[in-house]
């Protein structure tokens, strides 16, 4: 079967299910979305819009939206772009899929500390598992302007040459890696990071914090891949580096702008309550935390955000930050 002949299915009509989706569709391509929001459904097939989620793009019409998984089950190429918590429950509904998954999710389950290949791997049984992630915001790709993503297979590279010509697009271009579990922490871990981020720009910190708070966020992110069997040499790609750069800059953030709101004085537990979109940081952080701490891996960012999230004021985390032991770069600080 050709590339140009294999079905493929995009689960989630958020920000990013969408673009990808969009992104898909720009050569022509038939794509059906999953959607659990009936407004956003009769949106995208009446409109050829999703207002509520991505409300500049238009879209093309070769996309169809659909409420029933039943119809985006038998596909031979489905991304999965639900929200973490809730990727376990969406593929559970389609144990029987036996084709390329490929993990669009970032963060890791907070009822079971697994990340998301673990998740779709107990779900979904008989799939082939890749993991697509890098530094990309959806209304650019949904543009088409250029962007390059980490396209880790767990199938190896028999899985890289069925589904690289199915993703790739003249301005969206997958690199090749086979450590899924590199690929998956770098995604999950950023986002918590971008929050630490957001609220130093809340807090009108500088420049100078920021961008020591994203090396020293990227030392955590390294240590704790490690920890997990993750490869440096991923991390320090598009998948982690690449895409904690980005999304620790930008309020097209949604981890960054919760953190930037957190440090200009809002409540968290009333951000988090209001938002129509999902910050998977702040899903993310207490389980991060949790297994840390389990395996001894020191992660005072982490620990922070995790503070900020509870309540602790702004202010007094950074203080407390700052007054850590002088140390080295060169060991786990």
């Amino acid at each position: 079967m050709t590339p140009e002949q294999q079905s493929v299915a995009v689960l989630g009509g958020g920000a990013w299910g969408t673009a990808l989706a969009q992104m898909l569709a720009s050569d022509g391509r038939d794509v059906t979305m999953w959607v659990l929001e009936a407004d956003v459904v009769e949106d995208i097939n009446a409109n050829h819009r999703n207002a509520r989620f991505l409300p500049d793009a238009q879209l093309a019409p070769t996309i169809r939206a659909t409420g029933l998984l039943d119809e985006v089950a038998g596909a031979q190429v489905v991304l999965a772009v639900v929200p973490a918590q809730h990727l376990g429950s969406v593929l559970a509904q389609m144990p029987g899929f036996s084709g390329d998954l490929v993990i669009c999710a970032k963060g890791i389950e907070q009822a079971t500390g697994a990340i998301m290949s673990d998740v779709a791997a107990k779900a979904c049984p008989r799939a082939t598992l890749a993991a697509l992630s890098g530094p990309t915001f959806a209304h650019e790709v949904a543009a088409g302007l250029p962007a390059a993503v980490t396209l880790a297979c767990g199938g190896g590279e028999d899985q890289w040459e069925r589904l690289s010509p199915v993703i790739a697009r003249p301005a969206f271009r997958p690199y090749y890696s086979d450590d899924l579990i590199g690929a998956e922490i770098g995604g999950a871990v950023k986002n918590v990071l971008a929050i630490a981020c957001g609220v130093v720009d809340g807090l009108a910190l500088g420049q100078n914090a920021r961008n020591a708070l994203i090396a020293r966020g990227f030392a955590e992110m390294v240590r704790f891949g490690e920890a997990l069997g993750a490869e440096r040499a991923t991390l320090t790609g598009l998948c982690g580096l690449g895409d904690l750069v980005l999304t620790c800059s930008s309020t097209s953030s949604r981890n960054f702008s919760l953190g930037k709101a957190i440090g200009e004085g809002q409540s968290a537990r009333d951000l988090m309550e209001n938002r129509d979109t999902v910050a998977e940081g702040a899903h993310t952080a207490p389980v991060l935390q949790k297994l840390a701490h389990e395996k001894a891996i020191d992660m005072p960012i982490v620990d922070a955000v995790v503070a900020l999230l509870d309540g602790a004021p702004a202010q007094d985390v950074v203080t407390d930050l700052l007054a850590r032991p002088l140390t080295t770069e060169r060991r786990p600080a």
